[in-house]
């Protein structure tokens, strides 16, 4: 059968109905674009080896159906018809999927390599009859039982059929304006109560962690980062999640904001680069098209290119002898717990595999009020404390500081692009800042007024880790040299090593968590990610590289941050969207480090 595909988007009254030709290409660049003629992308995981990240690598193809005519259809022109699924059971047992959610929080979260991973399974069978006469009566069905979703879609490229219906919009652009979605959270209805889902720290953590992961994508594909809208309740059938909108302009070509973008947190974790490891180290197998994206490239009326990419998950993949695969996946994070997790996992397959005939179809109870007062006031609650530099807007250069206008900043990064919504903030109080890799040091630390040791995932303490040594040995030059540094948590660690304080892993992570701290004799709210921190025996010490204070935990004696002569550190994220202090914390620290520092204009 020649390749189509039938999409219906969020709030249309008709589905597209799409023909073409489809083409294999090797990378997210040679997607074809060209105007007049839409280009339907079916992108596999295993393109996230553009962005040099680890993965399993299936050899799944990236299919782009080069449309070639569409048509609209009214919704009930695709009735359900009969199917069945046999042979049908995920390829982990509970028990052993279990074991692999205990493992990652013990290994990964426990030990600093990020603060949240998706780890999946697969639901595997056959599909009885036609393969495509059974997509078809899965489409119709979810049509009409399924509700929120943002695609509901079938794509046959004639090697594979693929339907579904995905809750969440990865990205878009539009206008110019570049748009994400985080979803996350998820609250069976009729399990309980919505008011108690909603003011579980888990699910509060959990929404938080991918909201900071897709700003960091938004600040590097939007020219002032990403302006935050929500939280919103997403409410399907079975399930009801928690998201937010981001929104920012860009101008960047739509391949490239693709392959920034690779692929939402919520179907990976964070910090990116390092769940792609944890996900290849734990699954040990491909994952086919879970947690890509289909993408539909086009033009406006004005020429503007334009992109509409929701996330491949809650999807079958069929092949043309029925082979059946349903991935799906589960957001681990520091109170997760395996029997939770496992369910959570059976909940998500629930309504593709209704669809499929695979599991009996459920009415569910109970759906969730949310219009009420108590469940608007708790929903709105959730942005109490968090960074409003994120939420609100604002004229150019109302928050540039004079102390640090026209200086020049680097920041190095370590495996987190926690860097690039930092680089916004420092841009915002008026430093020129640019961003790069600990790989290139020492030589990106040599010319810049202020060098700033970004965050990234590891133990500060492996001395057989490169990046580590590198850092430190980038660290300690700027001590000796008495030459202007800042760093953040996992510099900030290294930069507490190197003055003689001692490295502790904690016994609870800090992942995601945002606390009030006593910060130099200001009360502050800053969000921490991490597993480690330093220690120190009192308020002030006496270093190699001067005296030093430090603001600390009294309990614990844990330290939040620390200044001496020329260099500051912070265990937070300014940051993070969790650090409602943020900026002010930057705006008080960095002036002091630059005060020294001749001026450009006083040089000239």
């Amino acid at each position: 059968m020649r390749p189509f595909a039938l999409l219906h988007r969020d709030g249309a009254d008709h589905v597209e109905v799409l023909t073409g030709d489809v083409v294999t290409v090797a990378s997210l660049d040679d997607i074809p674009l060209h105007r007049g003629r839409p280009t339907l992308a079916v992108v596999p995981y295993r393109q996230i080896t553009e962005r040099g990240f680890d993965c399993v690598d299936d050899a799944a193809p990236l299919e782009c159906l080069i449309v070639r005519s569409s048509r609209k259809e009214p919704l009930d022109a695709f009735p359900p018809g009969p199917i069945s699924v046999s042979e049908g059971g995920f390829d982990l047992s509970d028990d052993e999927y279990g074991s692999i959610v205990e493992n990652v929080l013990r290994d990964e979260i426990g030990r600093g390599e990020g603060a949240n991973f998706v780890i999946h399974r697969v639901y595997t069978g056959r599909v009885d009859g036609d393969p495509i006469a059974a997509a078809r009566s899965a489409f119709g069905r979810l049509l009409a039982s399924e509700q929120g979703t943002y695609w509901t879609f079938l794509v046959h490229t004639g090697t594979r059929t693929l339907v579904g219906a995905t809750p969440e919009r990865h990205v878009s652009v539009t206008d110019g304006i570049t748009m994400m979605n985080p979803i996350s959270g998820t609250f069976r209805n009729g399990s309980g109560r919505l008011l108690d889902f909603l003011r579980d720290p888990k699910e509060v953590e959990e929404l938080y962690m991918v909201l900071d992961e897709e700003l960091k994508m938004m600040a590097k594909v939007a020219e002032h980062g990403g302006q935050v809208a929500g939280p919103y309740l997403k409410q399907m059938t079975h399930l009801t999640h928690t998201e937010y909108l981001l929104a920012g302009r860009g101008s960047l070509d739509v391949r490239d904001v693709l392959r920034e973008t690779m692929f939402a947190p919520t179907v990976t974790g964070s910090p990116i680069e390092n769940a792609c490891r944890v996900i290849a180290r734990h699954e040990r197998r491909g994952r086919g098209y879970y947690a890509g994206v289909l993408a539909l490239l086009d033009h406006d009326d004005q020429g503007r290119q334009t992109l509409d990419a929701p996330i491949l998950i809650r999807t079958a993949e069929i092949s043309p002898e029925g082979a059946l695969r349903v991935p799906v996946g589960a957001t681990l994070v520091r109170h997760s717990t395996a029997a939770g997790e496992v369910a959570e996992t059976h909940t998500k397959a629930a309504g593709i595999l209704a669809a499929l005939g695979a599991v009996a179809a459920k009415s569910e109870p109970g759906r969730a009020e949310v219009e009420s007062p108590e469940v608007q006031a708790a929903l709105a609650a959730r942005n109490d404390g968090l960074a409003r530099f994120w939420l609100d807007s604002r004229s150019p250069g109302a928050l540039t500081v004079p102390g640090l206008a026209g200086r020049t900043a680097v920041i190095i990064d370590g495996e987190d692009t926690f860097t690039a919504m930092l680089a916004h903030q420092l841009k915002e109080l008026g430093l020129s800042v640019t961003v790069a890799p600990w790989t290139l040091l020492p030589a990106a630390a040599a010319d810049a007024d202020l060098v700033i040791a970004g965050p990234g995932p590891g133990d500060p303490g492996d001395t057989r880790d490169p990046k580590m040594a590198t850092v430190r040995e980038m660290i300690a030059a700027r001590l000796a040299e008495r030459k202007p540094l800042f760093a953040v948590c996992l510099g900030h660690q290294i930069l507490a090593g190197l003055l003689g304080l001692d490295l502790h892993r904690r016994d609870s992570p800090y992942q995601g968590l945002a606390r009030d701290v006593d910060l130099f004799g200001t009360q502050r709210r800053v969000g921490f990610y991490s597993s480690f921190t330093a220690l120190a025996p009192a308020d002030d010490v006496t270093t190699t590289y001067g005296p030093v204070e430090i603001a600390r935990d009294q309990t614990d004696s844990a330290v939040h941050a620390l200044r001496g002569p020329g260099f500051a550190g912070v265990q937070f994220h300014p940051e993070s969207v969790l650090s409602r202090d943020g900026v002010a914390v930057l705006a008080e620290l960095l002036p002091e480090l630059l005060s020294d520092v001749i001026s450009p204009a006083k040089n000239g």
